[in-house]
């Protein structure tokens, strides 16, 4: 037999690539909800901290690690941003305060109390505030920072917050009948400035107190708030008032 007329040499096929492990690669949907969220949550940290005319579009994109036109992309003008990390925690602080007024009220019949209503409404944002982790320790502070802002915080604050505080003033109503409404205004206005400058942990009660009291105790400040805003609805609206 000559050498032509043996058969080929078998070459041994390569081994199979070994399967990828780790993570599965991103859509690039996630990939974009991902930037998007870094990006609100750097504008809600530099907001809290500097205001509104404090920060850059610049600033922003820098803390979130991305290129300054993607924040434009994704969120156009620095007053779109601001809205839309404004309106992110303010669906879910509201949704929940709603919901809690609600199974109160239900749950309560006739027998509902100012303390029970003022209990269910103010309780749900100092949760999120005390274990929700920094981005509501921000969201809260910038909430006080806008509620006092004369430029635009009336509109702001009225635009994402008064379905709630309506349905909170309907039932305050219905324990207080013969309530005046604007003396329920005028009792929520009083309310509203409390809980926000609360909300924001300025350390002003530490200092002002000398240690007494610490404005991070939120357990204790909700608790006497209720106390508070029951005690003042009583004071203002109440038939007794001077």
């Amino acid at each position: 037999m000559t050498k032509s007329d043996l058969p080929p040499p078998q070459i041994p096929a390569p081994p199979a690539a070994p399967a990828r492990r780790g993570r599965p690669k991103k859509s690039k949907a996630a990939v974009a909800g991902e930037t998007r969220e870094a990006i609100l949550n750097a504008a809600e940290d530099l907001f809290s901290k500097h205001g509104f005319y404090g920060v850059t579009i610049r600033e922003v994109a820098r803390e979130a690690g991305v290129d300054t036109a993607l924040v434009h992309y994704y969120f156009g003008a620095k007053k779109e941003l601001f809205d839309a990390v404004f309106n992110r925690r303010a669906e879910v602080w509201n949704a929940e305060r709603v919901a809690a007024v609600d199974r109160y009220a239900e749950a309560a019949g006739e027998a509902m109390t100012l303390e029970g209503l003022f209990e269910a409404f103010l309780r749900p944002p100092f949760q999120w505030s005390l274990k929700g982790g920094p981005g509501w320790k921000h969201y809260a502070a910038l909430v006080a920072q806008t509620n006092a802002n004369p430029a635009f915080g009336g509109e702001t604050m009225a635009r994402y917050f008064d379905p709630a505080i309506r349905r909170l003033l309907e039932l305050a109503k219905r324990i207080m009948p013969e309530a005046d409404e604007a003396d329920l205004y005028w009792a929520y206005h009083n309310l509203s400035g409390a809980l926000t400058l609360t909300l924001g942990e300025t350390g002003r009660l530490d200092r002002l107190s000398g240690g007494l009291c610490q404005s991070g105790d939120l357990d204790s400040a909700c608790d006497y708030m209720v106390r508070f805003a029951a005690a003042g609805f009583r004071a203002v609206c109440g038939p007794t008032r001077a």
